[in-house]
């Protein structure tokens, strides 16, 4: 295990020197749009949980350790510029994870809507066509499963779209419609390994992986991100008699194509697995880098919310709904 996780990392670090073209030129940009409400508390570090039910959303070898048989998710997440996310997930661990975890994934966006032109010879310069109405979703499929008590992998794989509506465009004397749409295959992978001292865990994940796509002539690759991860509860090491309680601290690195390396921390205070207060930072984002929130759960259900400040955008609210079972 020791070996197949050193090559592992060797991989990460070996493909960083790859991940610098083209900084800042990707496109599919909603692939790292965190939708989950817990994970965007705490700062998107969460990439060395176990037993995750949003794993599929950062690393998909998170879920290999689900405790129940049968988990969900829905997230709704009030973006940007009314710009609106929506994300699900379903994740099923038949004859106790024996065999693997098996999950599904789905990601939408609704970008609103926007009005099209098109050039044209009179005083304007233009005309107006018609209301576009740009849109994108994803839809996936993820496996994984502990190697041992310690060590898991996990990967997904995953279809994606994005539409950019319909442009008019010369065609010799006259004009004709012209859909913008691309398609993507992006592969996700990444490890878990639980140390065995206290509840200290590492993860690492590589996302977005694929081939260059295009609309018309220029290229572009998706948001390719590695991220290494590390957390552990704070009261496993410090002892303040806090029964039924605990304090989770997270610290992940980030690797992405399209902007520069982050650092993320985040918290997570429980109390009795019923009330949880989160908090976390991302080093490296300059409008919304700070981000709070809290969870509730009972008898199989739970309701987390975040509020992320977004500088000159306002806020960022995200909504989550899970069920096990």
């Amino acid at each position: 295990m020791r070996k197949l996780y050193l090559i592992l990392f060797s991989l990460f670090i070996t493909t960083i020197s790859f991940g610098q073209v083209k900084l800042a030129q990707t496109g599919f940009n909603f692939l790292n749009v965190t939708s989950d409400a817990r994970s965007s508390a705490m700062g998107e570090a969460v990439n060395s949980f176990s037993g995750y039910s949003g794993a599929l959303f950062h690393n998909p070898a998170s879920m290999a350790e689900m405790p129940k048989f049968f988990s969900s998710n829905f997230s709704v997440n009030k973006w940007i510029a009314d710009i609106q996310h929506i994300s699900a997930s379903i994740i099923i661990s038949p004859f106790y994870g024996d065999y693997g975890v098996i999950g599904l994934s789905f990601q939408s966006v609704d970008y609103g809507e926007v009005e099209g032109t098109a050039v044209a010879n009179n005083e304007q310069g233009y005309v107006d066509t018609k209301i576009l109405k740009p849109s994108a979703y994803a839809i996936g499929i993820g496996y994984a499963k502990m190697l041992n008590d310690k060590f898991g992998v996990g990967g997904q794989i995953r279809y994606a779209v994005q539409s950019l509506g319909e442009s008019v465009v010369p065609d010799g004397n006259s004009t004709k419609v012209k859909e913008n749409k691309a398609k993507a295959i992006a592969y996700d992978f990444g490890t878990v390994y639980k140390t065995g001292f206290k509840s200290l865990a590492f993860g690492m994940s590589v996302r977005n992986f694929s081939s260059e796509i295009k609309f018309e002539e220029e290229g572009f690759q998706l948001p390719l991100i590695f991220t290494v991860g590390i957390s552990a509860n704070l009261f496993d090491f410090v002892d303040i008699g806090a029964k039924n309680q605990s304090l989770i601290i997270t610290l992940d690195s980030t690797h992405p194509r399209s902007h520069p390396e982050q650092l993320k921390i985040g918290m997570e205070y429980n109390f009795m697995n019923v009330f949880s207060l989160r908090g976390g930072y991302i080093f490296g984002n300059y409008e919304d880098n700070v981000s709070f929130g809290v969870g509730i759960s009972s008898f199989g259900i739970q309701f987390d919310y975040a509020y992320t400040p977004f500088g000159v955008f306002n806020n960022v609210q995200r909504f989550t709904a899970r069920f096990s079972l």
